[in-house]
């Protein structure tokens, strides 16, 4: 590519420290830090949060960078590595270039920017760059709103920062669970397969070129017939089903817990099932998802015996930070945070059978077997034969994400759970949070699920006012 083609991207603080490897993913086009930037980096580096670790990660790259390329060759500008390839060896050919602030630029600062803050500054780098490149392109990449209508007020280009967007729109979301045409059958009469197994049933299809199905995603017919199916198996040739315990039967009831609609009853098949190893439910407030949760989690806990313990956490608003002066131990100082797991432990816990000394002694049983654990030290620990809640999971990053994960060991289920239309974490969106990240990652895994619960069960007023306020 021309010289002349390439982009000058400008870059915000925000974006070095939302992502550190930001650095290696602009391709062949140029990079330049203004020296604010660089400064508020250096304010931002202490501490033992996940915005202290990316600042201190964005100076480790900057400083490898000048390293390999040399001092002198800072004003010609470092040449950038493929993403994540910092070694010398290993540097893939591209064109694009890191280009640190080393002069001083005229100063056209326009009247209407008062003062000389740090987004001002940025803004008066960017223009300053505009008159000495033109007619190169420069844009100004940050995400902070407010900074990005700044610079389209003057004249700037703005973008935010998109690479870590997983889908163009949450509607592109994948749900787990479809509908089955209407001529399902007569379209595979003459190739479909039924049988039974262990009193479970089972149907094998012919696999057709328009058709796209995943591990564990939830297929159903309508009302009438009321066939509900999870895939087990796809392969080019063959996709093999299995029908879906009911637990809307009381028989069937998870902890005295029993579905009240479709996705709720694929949930808990999903929840109940010791293959399933990671389950992501999405929905909105009301809708079950840590009920089912740690319904499923004591009931496979307590009188099935697969898990040790349920471990329970939460993101803290705000996330990452210190969860504060609070007395106790780890286990009291997140209990503020945990409102909803202590109501629906209420719940699970109701017995009228032997009275309030009863229904006490159940309590006291239940939180022996339940551990509440923060985020903020999750990392170093493996679970070993644990039933992980991750609850309000919407809130953590990509990275934050992976980091929980991987602390899961042998014989351990995680469940995540959340609302993306519920974000609270500054410059997450429902398209990059991590949430989203992982629901679109696992949904080829075989040992994954993945359900989005649309109906509100809590009551007729929860119902109305989610629907009309």
């Amino acid at each position: 590519m021309d010289a002349s083609e390439r982009k000058l991207f400008v870059l915000d603080t925000n974006v070095l420290m939302h992502d550190p490897s930001c650095l290696f993913r602009f391709a062949e086009h140029d990079l330049y830090i203004p020296m604010v930037v660089l400064e508020e980096l250096d304010a931002s580096k202490k501490g033992s949060s996940e915005v202290a670790r990316n600042a201190r990660q964005v100076s480790r790259f900057i400083d490898d960078l000048i390293g390999q390329n040399g001092e002198t060759d800072i004003d010609q500008g470092l040449a950038l590595p493929a993403a994540g390839l910092v070694s010398q060896e290993a540097r893939a050919p591209m064109e694009g270039r890191l280009f640190l602030q080393t002069t001083i630029l005229e100063d056209d600062t326009p009247l209407v920017l008062p003062g000389r803050t740090p987004d001002n500054s940025i803004l008066a780098t960017t223009l300053g760059l505009k008159g000495q490149h033109s007619p190169r392109r420069v844009v100004l990449v940050s995400k902070d709103i407010n900074l990005r209508i700044k610079a389209r007020v003057l004249g700037i280009p703005a973008e935010d920062y998109q690479n870590d967007r997983v889908l163009d729109d949450a509607s592109l979301l994948y749900k787990g669970v479809s509908a089955l045409a209407e001529d399902f059958w007569d379209e595979h009469a003459q190739h479909i397969r039924c049988w039974q197994e262990e009193g479970r049933t089972y149907y094998s299809i012919e696999h057709l070129e328009h058709d796209d199905y995943f591990p564990n995603q939830c297929l159903y017919l309508d009302e009438d017939q009321g066939l509900e199916l999870i895939v087990r198996e796809s392969t080019p040739g063959e996709v093999r089903m299995e029908q879906a315990l009911d637990y809307r039967n009381p028989r069937n009831g998870v902890w005295g817990i029993c579905a009240r609609n479709r996705e709720q009853n694929f949930a808990l098949n999903m929840l109940m099932d010791p293959e399933v190893e990671f389950i992501t439910l999405l929905g909105v407030a009301g809708t079950g998802k840590t009920l089912m949760a740690l319904a499923a989690g004591l009931t496979q806990c307590m009188e099935m015996k697969r898990y040790r313990e349920i471990v329970v956490t939460r993101v803290t608003v705000p996330v990452g930070e210190d969860i504060g002066f609070l007395p106790g131990t780890e286990e009291e100082k997140m209990t503020p945070w945990m409102g909803a797991l202590m109501d629906n432990l209420e719940v699970l816990g109701q017995s009228d059978d032997h009275g309030d000394w009863g229904r006490a002694a159940t309590a006291d049983l239940l939180q022996q077997r339940i551990k509440i654990r923060s985020l903020n030290f999750m990392r170093g620990r493996t679970f070993l034969n644990r039933f992980v809640i991750i609850d309000e999971a919407q809130n953590l990053t990509a990275k934050q994400m992976k980091t929980l994960i991987t602390r899961a060991g042998p014989g351990t289920k995680m469940v995540c759970l959340g609302n993306i239309a519920q974000i609270d974490t500054p410059y997450l969106t429902e398209t990059t949070s991590g949430l989203t990240y992982v629901v679109d990652r696992f949904k080829d895994w075989s040992h994954s699920g993945h359900i989005i619960l649309a109906r509100g069960e809590r009551s007729r007023l929860a119902d109305f006012a989610s629907q009309n306020l």
